[in-house]
């Protein structure tokens, strides 16, 4: 095998075993305290309830993050980060479960 595929191969190892919950050393995930969900819903050019359904938010939560009455739990302001970069990608992804 290939140098950059040996590489490839250890960082899944790496992964997994992050993901297990055995190591915790070498992830450091940055998540921003403020996202602005009313933008990243505009810039998708969605409806508060469009948002929330096409995303599997309630539309009550979409509604309290953008008039600042909640905040949005971290796993939840990662899944907007994402939103905000590739919505393909949560629509893929959210897609290929439904199927």
């Amino acid at each position: 095998m290939s140098i950059a595929g040996n590489r490839i191969l250890r960082s899944i190892r790496q992964a997994r075993t992050y993901a297990r919950g055995e190591i915790t050393e070498g992830f450091i995930a940055h998540v921003p305290e403020d996202v602005d969900v009313k933008a990243i819903r505009h810039g998708l050019g969605l409806s508060q309830e469009a948002f929330a359904l096409r995303f599997g938010f309630s539309p009550a939560a979409v509604r309290d993050w953008e008039q600042h009455r909640r905040q949005p739990e971290q796993a939840a302001r990662v899944l907007l980060l994402v939103i905000a970069h590739n919505p393909d990608a949560v629509c893929a992804a959210l897609a290929a479960v439904a199927a």
